[in-house]
């Protein structure tokens, strides 16, 4: 992980470290969402982001959007742009990764069908940038 600059994680949209699965979670008879039913939801999620863009042929989807664009359709309240604030100051993000961040906060919205980007689509997609964290590199 020291040998991966700064710069190329913030190209980065998604970065999660992934713990070992409990015994006890691997082994409980509890269904979880189908994969059949998390396909249903992306593709739902596609065809907003489709529509959402379908006046500028050369963007599909949330990750192609431009400063314009997030400034249109990633319009936050006071709260969430607070706790956007508070992140970036604290985790001593880029400007890359503010934008990053706002992407993947509105597919999360887009994923459960939310018109506004609210409070817990930003701090999912905070969540998603545990490599920009401080002291995670050593």
């Amino acid at each position: 992980m020291s040998k991966i600059s700064g710069s190329l994680l913030d190209r980065i949209d998604l970065h999660i470290e992934v713990n070992p699965v409990p015994f006890d979670k691997l082994s409980t008879k509890e269904t979880s969402e189908t994969s059949a039913a998390i396909r249903a939801r992306v593709i739902d999620a596609r065809e907003v982001q489709r529509l959402r863009f379908r006046e500028n042929p050369k963007v599909f989807h949330n990750a192609q959007m431009n400063t314009k664009a997030l400034r249109k359709h990633c319009q936050l309240s006071d709260q969430s742009l607070a706790l956007l604030q508070q992140a970036m100051e604290k985790l001593k993000l880029s400007a890359r990764a503010y934008d990053r961040i706002l992407k993947v906060a509105r597919t999360i919205a887009d994923l459960e069908r939310a018109e506004a980007i609210q409070n817990h689509h930003i701090a999912e997609a905070i969540q998603c940038r545990s490599l920009d964290r401080e002291g995670w590199l050593g």
